[in-house]
């Protein structure tokens, strides 16, 4: 399929041919009739991306913070990895579109294939030939909706939010400043209303577009506006003023306080900063500032706009859905004109045009659409590099299927020369970065279907980076296809999971040459990790493991236990394996507390395990810890002697004959791991982490949950 997208890099958006995205259960895939242009939203991101690098740090502060730790955590090596892949990733653009349904994801009841929908959302509603999206930011639409219009679906969502965050009632009054797309909607629902609207712009084109709409419209720089706003309110002032702009001026704030009513509120909808004055207006009047969140309740909760969870209307009567819903029933009423609101429309092929339209300001412009030309549906085959030929390698071939950060980051950079392994296909939730992998790394197709992958016989070993919540279907048909697999952690989210792998694995390990299984433990591969077993004698061992894990935000998804199952089964799994490593023995059993911090996340957890050769170990796994300490340190107690390994980076023992350190830049395995797992599959050796040590960690990290929630221990099973 053709989508519209950018690199941050450069900023010139273009259409590029990527495959479908993957459609996840709860999801519809909607073939895209037109798109709107956010030329407020899209236009800034667009025009950050085509600044120089220091006008894109001078924009993003906040990144140049991030990447400066990055830099202090990780390392040189990693931080140009991670920046690479934002400047020269294919990132898409757009979010709200319009279209037919074409295909309906298990779980998914509203939709039906043939229906049309209007739908919304970043990352999912983009400018592209098909989109895959939740159930919860799509709406129905009717067989005879105008679906150019429908596709303004999210930016009027947006401006219905603002118009119930003002709070007004028939007859009262409000300025809008900022009389782009979303201002313009905002007032026309404000008329629609029984509202008394001013418009305010500092652009005449946009003043006169407004008043070409029936909107009550001035420009800003005019003189006695405010004279005229009090006089035409009785000589009350605007019960409310929606602020619609984009600017980095604190005018619209400090005007809006001056517009507004004793008691009244300002609502901001715009980008702007709220840094305002507190005197003459906002104190004396008491106003009231309010923010408006995007679409509505339920925007940035993972689980209504991705699970599928509704809030209940009569705990939440408009939720992003239903403003979505009631805006496509202003359509169809006639209440807003939508062909009123379109002065542009472009075809996909034409569509970078917009942005320079937009970004250059060469005309005036208001309601910009994307219009796609709608074929019978291309094969969901594969989307093949130009650059890359396929041509046939004697070597064993790889794929990927998810190739998220850590991917990007930590396993495609550490791969052999294609010469020793052939870089088959890619696979991933968005076409797009697929697209972008199979070009970075060399691969010879991007594809949308998994048949390409698991019945495709050039291809000998899988890795899987995927969300954990996918991670049991997709070892489970990989273990089907007899390919070798390297699962990066967690294995699975459930025991039930766990037992059918396990079962899968021991059916198809008597078979002659059986695939191997790995999980990405990559710890007890690091160097200074084999330096310190091999000083270990055969007496048992005392661990204590300290990591300073860092806070994720519970919106995250590897929050969601649904999905990324929490941090105990997505990261802790790590340090019980390297333990049972260390202590070259299985856990026998563990204990496990969690700090009562008021959140369900326990990422603030200390877990005592016992070894079944009598070692003793602790994991200390803290996420509310200073970042600039380092993340993991680990100590060996044996004989009167202590091993310390420091964050993969300097390694020290102190003994009675004394003490010896070493230091290495830091190097946690994953080169090494990757090179042991292909090595085997080249050499015929089984996987270099026997599967019972994988399973039995599994069953460990499941253990420690049943402790949590028991508060006694558990034996691993």
């Amino acid at each position: 399929m053709k989508q519209l997208v950018q690199q941050l890099a450069n900023g010139k958006p273009f259409v590029l041919e990527t495959p479908e995205p993957i459609l996840p259960p709860g999801f519809v895939l909607v073939q895209n009739y037109y798109s709107a242009v956010s030329s407020g939203t899209e236009g800034a991101t667009v025009r950050t991306a085509r600044k120089s690098l220091l006008g894109k740090a001078l924009d993003r502060p906040k990144d140049v913070v991030a990447t400066l730790e990055l830099l202090k955590t990780r390392g040189l090596v990693q931080t140009l990895r991670e920046v690479d892949k934002k400047l020269e990733g294919y990132s898409p653009l757009g979010y709200s579109s319009a279209g037919k349904v074409v295909e309906v994801a298990p779980g998914v009841s509203e939709f039906r294939v043939g229906d049309l929908a209007a739908c919304a959302g970043v990352g999912f509603a983009n400018h592209a030939e098909f989109v895959a999206v939740p159930q919860n930011l799509c709406v129905k639409l009717d067989p005879e909706a105008d679906l150019r219009a429908a596709s303004y679906n999210a930016l009027g969502a947006i401006a219905i939010q603002a118009t119930r965050r003002a709070d007004l009632r028939l007859g009262e009054s409000c300025a809008v400043i900022g009389l782009g797309l979303v201002g313009v909607l905002t007032a026309l629902l404000l008329k629609a209303s029984g509202i008394r609207v001013f418009g305010i712009d500092v652009a005449q084109p946009a003043v006169d577009k407004a008043r070409e709409l029936g909107i009550d419209a001035k420009l800003r720089s005019e003189p006695g506006l405010e004279a005229e706003i009090l006089l035409k309110t009785r000589g009350i002032g605007a019960d409310a003023v929606i602020i619609a702009a984009a600017t980095s001026s604190l005018d619209p704030i400090n005007f809006a306080g001056k517009l507004a009513r004793a008691k009244g509120r300002v609502v901001v909808l715009g980008d702007v900063p709220v840094g305002f004055d507190r005197n003459p207006d906002y104190y004396p009047k008491e106003l009231e500032l309010r923010m408006s969140r995007s679409y509505g309740p339920g925007r940035y909760d993972l689980r209504y706009e991705e699970l599928g969870l509704d809030y209940p209307p009569d705990c939440e009567r408009w939720t992003e859905k239903r403003n979505m819903e009631a805006f496509q029933d202003l359509l169809r009423s006639g209440a807003i004109d939508g062909d009123k609101l379109t002065t542009h429309e472009f075809s996909l092929d034409d569509a970078p045009k917009a942005y320079d339209m937009i970004l250059g300001k060469t005309e005036p412009f208001l309601g910009v659409v994307i219009r796609y030309a709608v074929d019978a549906r291309k094969p969901r085959r594969v989307a093949r590099l130009a650059s890359r030929p396929a041509k046939p390698i004697p070597a064993p071939g790889l794929a990927f299927l998810g190739a998220g950060s850590y991917a990007q980051g930590s396993l495609l950079p550490n791969l052999p020369s294609a010469s020793e392994f052939r870089r088959v296909a890619v696979l991933t939730r968005s076409g797009a970065s697929a697209k972008r992998v199979a070009d970075k790394f060399g691969f010879e197709f991007a594809t949308d279907d998994p048949r390409d992958i698991f019945e495709n016989d050039a291809i000998d070993a899988l890795f899987v980076a995927t969300r954990h919540d996918s991670r049991a279907a997709l070892v489970s048909d990989a273990l089907d296809a007899r390919k070798n697999l390297f699962v990066e952690k967690p294995l699975c989210l459930t025991r039930d999971e766990l037992t059918q792998i396990e079962a899968q694995y021991a059916a198809a390990s008597q078979l002659p040459d059986p695939p191997r299984l790995m999980v990405g433990y990559n710890r007890r591969f690091a160097p200074l990790a084999l330096k310190a077993k091999a000083a270990l004698g055969a007496a048992p061992i005392a661990i204590v493991y300290r990591i300073n894990a860092g806070a994720i935000p519970k919106e995250k998804w590897i929050q969601e236990p649904t999905i990324g199952g929490g941090r105990i089964l997505g990261e802790v799994c790590h340090f019980v394996d390297f333990v049972s490593w260390l202590a070259s023995s299985p856990i026998a059993s563990v204990y496990a507390t969690a700090m009562a911090d008021g959140t369900p996340l326990r990422d603030v957890v200390s877990v005592s395990l016992r070894l079944k050769n009598g070692s003793i170990a602790s994991i200390h796994y803290f996420a509310n810890g200073a970042k600039s300490v380092p993340k993991e340190r680990i100590e060996i107690y044996q004989g009167g002697s202590t091993l310390i390994l420091d964050d993969f980076r300097a390694f020290e023992i102190r003994s009675p004959k004394g003490s010896r350190k070493s230091k290495s830049i830091q190097n946690k395995g994953q080169r090494e791991e990757i090179a042991a797992f292909l090595g085997a599959i080249q050499t015929g050796a089984p996987s270099p982490i026997p599967p019972e040590e994988i399973f039995r960690t599994s069953a460990a990290t499941f253990a420690i949950l049943d402790s949590l929630a028991s508060a006694r221990e558990i034996p691993v099973e």
